[in-house]
C-alpha cells in the first residue's frame, strides 16, 4: 500500500465535474511527477487533496497512511502530515515569516519549538535554500517577486518537514539560478522519507529531479502514465500525441 493512495476519484465545483475519476498512488520517499497542460485540472486535484471548501468530493476515495482524509479539515490533513504549496502564494501583510512559520510548526507538530529553538532551526532552513535571513522579519509574501514566493514554499516545505507534500507548479516563474536552488531543496526532502507529488508543465524541474513516476492528466482525468521517459518524450513532442492516443482509447 502507497502512503497516498487516490482511488476513482470524482470532484465537482458549483455542481460541475472537474476532476473525473482520478487514481494515482505516491509513497514515501518517492517522487511522482504530475504533468498536463493548462485546464487539465492539476491544481485542482492539490486543492481537493487539502480539503478545500469549494472542492466537493464526489465519489471516490483518498487515503492518506491507510486512514481515509475526504472528510477531514485542512488543519486535521496537515496534522497527518499532508503538505500543499500554491501555485500562486498569497501576501499575508503583517504577519512575518518566521512568525507564520512558528505558528505553522507548533499547529501540526506534537513537539513544540520555543522562539529561540525555531529561530535557528529556520536560519538553518533559509540558508540551505540561499534566502538571506532579513527575509525572516518580513511580511510572509509581501513586496516578494515571484521566484522569492516560490523559495518561501519550499522553505514552508522544509520547516515542516511533512510525510505527503504536493507541490503546485513550483518551478513557474523561476530564473536558471532560483530554479536550482528549489530544485536541490525539494531534491533533499525526497532523500528522506517524504513522498512528494511534483505538479508541473514543463520538464525542465525533472532534469534536476528525477521522478519514479509520471502521470499525465487532460481534462480531469489520467490519460497517461509511466517512468521518468514519459516527461523527456513530452518535452520532446508535446502532448498533442498522447491526447490522440487518449481519444482513439475512449472510442474503442
Amino acid at each position: 500500500m502507497a502512503f497516498l493512495e487516490i482511488r476513482d476519484l470524482k470532484v465537482s465545483v458549483g455542481g460541475t465535474e472537474i476532476l473525473k475519476g482520478i487514481t494515482l498512488d505516491v509513497d514515501k520517499g518517492e517522487v511522482a511527477a504530475l504533468m498536463g497542460p493548462n485546464g487539465a485540472g492539476k491544481s485542482s486535484l492539490g486543492y481537493a487533496l487539502m480539503g478545500h471548501p469549494k472542492y466537493r468530493i464526489d465519489s471516490g476515495s483518498i487515503m492518506l497512511g491507510g486512514k481515509s482524509i475526504a472528510s477531514l479539515s485542512p488543519t486535521d490533513r496537515a496534522k497527518l502530515g499532508l503538505f500543499l504549496s500554491f501555485q500562486y502564494p498569497s501576501e499575508i501583510p503583517g504577519v512575518t515569516v518566521e512568525g507564520f512559520l512558528r505558528a505553522a510548526y507548533n499547529s501540526v507538530k506534537q513537539q513544540k519549538l520555543g522562539v529561540m529553538e525555531f529561530h535557528r532551526v529556520l536560519l538553518e532552513k533559509m540558508s540551505a535554500l540561499g534566502i538571506l535571513k532579513e527575509f525572516a522579519s518580513r511580511h510572509v509574501n509581501e513586496g516578494f517577486s515571484g521566484g522569492e514566493k516560490k523559495r518561501m514554499e519550499i522553505l514552508q516545505f522544509s520547516v515542516l518537514q511533512p510525510k505527503m507534500a504536493v507541490l503546485d507548479e513550483t518551478d513557474s516563474g523561476l530564473d536558471v539560478d532560483s530554479l536550482r536552488t528549489v530544485a536541490n531543496g525539494i531534491k533533499g526532502m525526497a532523500g528522506t522519507d517524504t513522498g512528494i507529488l511534483l505538479i508541473t508543465h514543463y520538464q525542465r524541474i525533472l532534469n534536476y529531479i528525477k521522478p519514479a513516476k509520471v502521470y499525465v492528466m487532460m481534462d480531469g482525468r489520467i490519460v497517461a502514465s509511466g517512468v521518468s521517459g514519459l516527461a523527456d518524450d513530452i518535452e520532446k513532442d508535446g502532448y498533442d500525441w498522447i491526447k490522440a492516443k487518449a481519444q482513439i482509447k475512449a472510442q474503442r
